[in-house]
Order: structure tokens, then sequence, then C-alpha cells
């Protein structure tokens, strides 16, 4: 197994428009302006500045003693450039496991946090019957899907539209899933009759209050007068790295997910910016009660923080943005989570689909971030569905997870062999990404544009 060495300090990966070059990545503020005659209360913001970014932190490296969750080694060639990458995932390796070793499960702590930002509250614990009843950890046909999200007038708004569903995993249907398993089964072809699994089992802990104090945080609303609490980045970070090197409950052979509710954070030059909604990570530091050695038996805790997003905060009633609520940024960093966990899995630079015309590139294999925006309804949802404090309705009763990348798409695999067939018959056989020929975006129905 190689080792690559990590930096502890941030590194930052926008999920929907903003990332650096080559690994390190920088984020542009999103600047956040007033509109018209706002109605009373936090300042209000644009439909157009408000963006779905999630990020990275640190990374951590492992051995085969380590104690941390399941995962398994591989390493694909990439005939573009003649390197063969190496990568770690979360649970069995697909190419090498049989029967019962094929069905991996992985606990998922779940700790909500309630925030206090300017005197209100936003609280994760609100929201987790919503994330437990969510495709994340309910079971779903994923053979087809009601909708999916459509370009739109893309790049013109609005963009990102609701559009018509249809076959979505066919291999698959008529068979009984949780996101992250449909995924993962797609992503290798263990679709079927396949043994091949990765599930999650939720467990909920107490929740955790934490007061952001002036000048780290403050309250802002959109256009619909849905308000949220946006807190200084680095502050939060360190707040959540706090908690996973510090709560004696969290087990490294776990994943912790640090659940919250509309909150967002903004870069620490522009407190009226926003920079992510969630952000996933590998901690190697000792929790209390748990001993580090030099023998390579050492702790290494993956985590996860993300908001749940109400309707309305990102998803307009025009259907811009459709897919933007509910479970997508949970969604995004938990299917992160599990194709790079320990954040150190690289791959050759591409270029982000949707962004071509500023040539924003990333090395990292982020799989949810080239598909920024685009996601698809799976389950029904009861929670939080009224219509928006101005009276406009986002809400449509169904729950939004993100499309997911596949790892042919970063390897530059053509014909792609390795993941599942696309819905009708293709050149390169294989889906570039879950969503297959519903993703309308032509950039997945090829391998990734390298960066100039």
């Amino acid at each position: 197994m190689r080792k690559r060495n990590i930096q502890q300090s941030l590194r930052m990966i926008a999920v929907v428009t903003l990332i650096g070059a080559a690994g390190l990545s920088a984020f542009l503020a999103l600047t956040l302006s007033a509109i018209g005659d706002p109605p009373p209360g936090p300042p209000v913001i644009e439909d157009t500045a408000m963006q779905v970014l999630s990020t990275t932190i640190g990374g951590a490296q492992v051995l085969q003693t380590t104690r941390t969750v399941t995962h398994w080694f591989g390493s694909t060639f990439d005939p573009n450039n003649g390197i063969t990458y190496d990568y770690n995932m979360v649970g069995a390796d697909p190419n090498n496991c049989s029967g019962s070793g094929c069905d991996v499960t992985v606990t998922v702590d779940i700790i909500p946090l309630d925030v206090i930002v300017g005197g209100q509250s936003f609280n994760g614990s609100d929201a987790v019957n919503a994330v437990l009843a969510s495709p994340i950890f309910t079971l779903n046909d994923y053979g087809s899907t009601p909708f999916a999200t459509a370009a739109g007038n893309f790049p013109n708004p609005p963009a990102f539209i609701r559009g018509p569903g249809g076959v979505l995993s066919q291999n698959d249907a008529g068979n009984q899933l949780q996101l992250l398993d449909a995924t993962m089964r797609a992503q290798f072809n263990k679709t079927g009759s396949s043994s091949y699994h990765l599930r999650l089992n939720p467990v909920v802990h107490d929740p955790i209050s934490i007061v952001v104090a002036n000048g780290l945080g403050r309250v802002l609303q959109t256009s619909r007068s849905v308000h949220f609490g946006n807190v200084n980045i680095q502050w939060w970070a360190a707040q959540i790295q706090n908690f996973d090197v510090s709560l004696d409950y969290i087990d490294p052979t776990h994943v912790a997910l640090y659940l919250t509710k509309d909150v967002l954070l903004y870069c620490p030059q522009d407190p009226f910016s926003i920079c992510a909604a969630g952000f996933h990570a590998a901690n190697e530091a000792p929790a209390a009660g748990r001993q580090h050695n030099g023998h390579g038996n050492h702790p290494v805790q993956t985590f996860a923080w993300a908001s749940y997003l109400s309707p309305g905060l990102f998803a307009q009633p025009d259907g811009g943005g459709w897919a933007s609520q509910d479970i997508y940024v949970v969604s995004h960093e938990m299917l992160e989570w599990a194709d790079d966990p320990f954040i150190n899995n690289t791959v050759e630079p591409w270029l982000f689909p949707t962004l071509r015309e500023v040539q924003l590139c990333s090395d990292l294999l982020e799989t949810a971030d080239p598909v920024v925006n685009i996601g698809f309804a799976m389950g029904m949802n009861t929670y939080f569905q009224g219509p928006n404090p101005d009276g406009t309705q986002s809400a449509d009763g169904y729950y939004h997870p993100t499309d997911e990348v596949f790892l042919p798409w970063f390897m530059r695999l053509a014909p792609n062999t390795l993941s599942e067939p696309t819905q009708s018959p293709s050149t390169n056989i294989g889906r570039y990404t879950f969503m297959g020929d519903l993703n309308s975006f032509p950039d997945f129905r090829q391998p990734a544009t390298g960066c100039q």
C-alpha cells in the first residue's frame, strides 16, 4: 500500500461552484447582496448567490492494522496519462470477496448539533427523524425514479430544474436498498442477485448545543424569507474536529455524522459569503480512552458534518436548484466518505463539467463534486413540507439525494466495463454516474476532461 503525506491544514473542496487547482483548493467568496425592499429581519440574499457548497478538511494515513472503518485498497491504471492510482474505499473489495464477506455494515454515529446564531436556534435534532426516514437509511427500489435534474436554461437561470425521471439502476430493479448500497453496487456492477452490499446502521446520540459568539456568525435569509445561520468556516471546522477527538463514545470503526439544520459557513474574508454546507474528514488524533501507539494499531476516525436543508433555502419555486434541499448535502458527504474515507485518494486532475468557462480543477476523488446541483427523487418525505415563509412552495414530497460520479470517469476508462451499463446501449457501455442516461449533461457520457 502506497503511503501519502497528507496536510492536516484545511483543504477546501467546493461541492458546487468553487475549487482551486490540483488538491489544495481556494474558495472565491460568493458575495451576498440585499435585494429590492427586503422583508423585516436578517439581510436578504439573492438566489444567484445561493450555492450548495461542501469541503474536505484534513486527512489521515492508514495501515492494514489501523483501527478504523472497514475498507479495501485498490488501484486502477489511467490510460490517459499512464499512471496507476491507488485508493482506499469503504466496505469489501468488490473484486475480491465472496459470500457473507461481501456484505459490510458500518455504524453511523449521528450527533445532532443544536446551534444558536444571533439569538435564533437552528437545531440538528429537529432534522434527525427526517434523515432517519430518508433513503440514506431506509430501503427503496432504485430501478426507477419519478424525477431527475434537467439542465434547464443552463448556464442561464433557471438551471438545474426538475425534469422527468425514468429508469435508474435497471439491474437492481425490485431490490430494496439504501442509497449508498445502491450507488456502490452500480459503481462496480454488483447489481441484481449479487451478495455485495455496503449498509449503514444509524445510532442517534444526545444533541450537543453550540452557541456561536458575536462576530463568528449571523442570521441571513433568502428571498423566500427562509432563515439560516451563517458561521465562520475556520471556527466551525475547529469545533467539529474538537468533538471528534474528545467524545469518548465515538468508535473509530464507526463513522460520525454531525448533523445540523440550515447552518452554512462563510469564508473568513467575507462574512456575507457562503463557503460550505458540509464536509467530511479523517482524524488521526485519539479521543478520550483511545490509546495511540506506534505499532500501526492506532485509531483513525472518519467523520462528516452536513446540514439538512429546508425547502426554499436553495430550491426555488421556478425549479432552479430543484435538488438542493433536504438530504442533498447529507447524501453528498456520505457518498464521498465511502469513496474517499481518509481524504487521500488522488486522481488525474479533472475539470468541473459545469464550470468550463472558469477552468476550475481538482485532483481528488471527490465523487459528488462534479455533479453539483444534480440529483433525483427517491422516497416520500413528510418532513418540513409546508410552504416557505413568503407563501411560495419549493417542497414536492420527495427526498432529493445527489447523483454521484463513478471511478471510471476519473480514471478515463473508455469503454467503461467496470460500472453498471447505461439504461440504453451506449458506445462506452458502462455509466459514468449513478443516474446514467438521466444525467442530462453530456460531459458525463464520457470520461473526465483534463485541466489546461
